[in-house]
């Protein structure tokens, strides 16, 4: 995946690109970059709509990146 590195603290920001999207729009946490040890359920987001989302179990923001088109991987 093309997310930035960001570390999985509380509060971390991620910038998502289209072609890290499993569908058009949608995002999971805990995201393939996070450590296995700190892995919580599987959660997924809509930022399609707002342009953001924010995991309830880690905090983690996901925002997705400035200009990037949804829809085309």
């Amino acid at each position: 995946m093309a997310m930035s590195d960001a570390s999985s603290e509380a509060g971390a920001a991620v910038e998502v690109t289209a072609k890290d999207m499993p569908a058009p729009g949608t995002i999971f946490c805990p995201n393939p970059k996070m450590r296995l040890w700190n892995a919580h359920p599987r959660v997924y987001f809509d930022i399609g709509t707002t342009g953001e989302a924010r995991c309830p179990y880690c905090g983690t923001r996901y925002r997705l990146k400035a200009g990037e088109a949804l829809g085309a991987h």
